[in-house]
């Protein structure tokens, strides 16, 4: 077996686009869009801006720490090379663990929506749709382990006809309700002073997770041609576009539903969206876009848990079976069939829970949290690393040292915050996966002392 994935397969496009499914905006904005609304209001687009222009500060951070260090371990290789291995595991560590949940949170909503579109019966039959999310998983993992190359062209293709669709459904709402909007549009609500401490806090990690996934095209540079360059121009133009995609669609959704509607929607706000605008069976096309964003998002899940998995176990710190790449696919298939597995496994024991929207509520607050952590010591890292470089203009002060500590700052206030509101088993499941992973990293160094 080899430990070298295949190099120069994907360019800037491939980069600029896997970034963009890697957020997968029909997902997030079904999963999260009402929670957001009902913590904020019509202050949403705002927590949107402020949120994203966070995550830009991040995005900052991974571009010149990836130009620095191109690894397919992202935040953990940057962080263990500046503030130490145990820090830099439990980065990669919690990036692992979000995959993990997220298996759930994406799988179940592929499920729905296949039942949906198809209009069957069992559409809001948990095992049913749990089973057909398993179904997908299998299928997903089966492109996945097949080549980075295939796995990139079938997203580019998804990928466009989802923004299409988006694109449509926004132009069209404007077209009919701008005269008439159900929550008039104003600009005070674009204000900072508009924000508590708690509503801004809760609002920006329930972004987080709307965010949240754009780092794949970082985790993929062992892949990408010119590594230390191209990742870090496709995650910056990805990052515009998903801002833009999410202040406009959470502006429609208030331009178009009034308060009820848009409670009673659930994890199907741009269906209900466009339920008002073009007719059944038309408006199918919305289910048409959350199906193909679910089944990308997995994918590009699938990539990031793969590669860290790869690098921290090429490092000696896992298993090194993580790290073997199959000789024809040139991919970590060992490390995709694991969290295939995994997510399987927890697909089947969210059967348990009363409700999917119980299993969607959880997963949300813990990947948020779980993504705060890692981005914000990316951010860190790479103030503190580029100190000395950054003073010497007033560009790389601003994108090396200001923006990305005063993000880091910011998400980590914001997670801590809103994990002193968990109920007891959710801050249970977010705190205890994170010490979890104490058992490797011990395992490891009684290894090497015994050595």
């Amino acid at each position: 077996m080899q430990s070298e994935l295949k190099k120069d397969t994907l360019g800037l496009i491939h980069s600029l686009v896997i970034g963009v499914a890697g957020a997968a905006p029909s997902f997030s904005i079904s999963a999260t869009m009402v929670a957001l609304i009902a913590t904020v209001g019509v202050l949403a687009p705002a927590t949107l801006l402020y949120s994203g222009l966070l995550i830009v500060g991040i995005v900052l951070a991974y571009m010149h720490l990836n130009a620095h260090h191109p690894n397919s371990g992202a935040s953990y290789a940057w962080i263990t090379e500046i503030f130490g291995p145990s820090l830099g595991f439990f980065a990669g560590w919690v990036l692992l663990v979000a995959s993990a949940f997220f298996m759930v949170s994406a799988s179940i909503p592929a499920g729905a929506a296949t039942l949906l579109l198809f209009q069957s019966q069992y559409a809001d039959s948990q095992v049913a749709v749990t089973f057909c999310a398993l179904a997908w998983l299998i299928l997903i993992t089966a492109f996945v382990v097949r080549g980075i190359g295939l796995t990139a062209k079938v997203q580019i293709v998804m990928t466009l006809i989802e923004i299409a669709i988006l694109f449509i459904i926004s132009l069209l709402v404007i077209i009919k309700f701008h005269d008439e909007a159900l929550h008039a549009f104003s600009w005070q609500n674009f204000s900072p002073f508009a924000f508590t401490p708690e509503s801004f806090a809760n609002g920006t990690v329930i972004a987080l997770f709307l965010f949240w996934g754009w780092d794949v095209a970082i985790n993929l540079n062992e892949e990408t041609k010119n590594p230390a360059k191209v990742p870090g121009y496709g995650i910056v133009g990805a990052i515009i576009i998903i801002i833009t995609i999410f202040i406009a669609f959470s502006s429609i959704s208030l331009l178009n539903l009034n308060d009820q509607e848009i409670s009673q929607s659930g994890t199907n706000i741009i269906f209900a969206v466009t339920n008002k605008i073009i007719p059944q069976p038309w408006s199918y096309i919305a289910v048409l876009a959350l199906m193909l964003s679910t089944i990308g998002t997995i994918e590009t899940s699938m990539l990031q848990f793969s590669r860290t998995m790869f690098a921290i176990s090429r490092d000696g710190i896992f298993h090194t079976r993580w790290a073997q790449v199959h000789p024809e696919w040139k991919t970590p298939f060992a490390a995709t069939f694991l969290i295939a597995f995994i997510g399987a496994t927890l697909l089947l024991l969210s059967i348990s829970s009363q409700s999917i929207a119980e299993v969607m509520a959880a997963s949300i607050n813990i990947i948020g949290v779980q993504a705060a952590y890692y981005y914000g010591f990316a951010g860190f890292a790479c103030a503190w690393y580029f100190r000395k470089k950054a003073v010497t203009s007033i560009t790389l002060f601003i994108t090396m040292l200001v923006w990305p500590a005063l993000s880091a700052i910011a998400v980590w206030w914001a997670a801590v915050l809103t994990i002193m509101g968990f109920n007891k088993i959710t801050a249970l499941i977010a705190i205890g996966s994170l010490l979890l992973g104490f058992i490797p990293l011990i395992q490891k160094r009684y290894k090497k002392a015994r050595h």
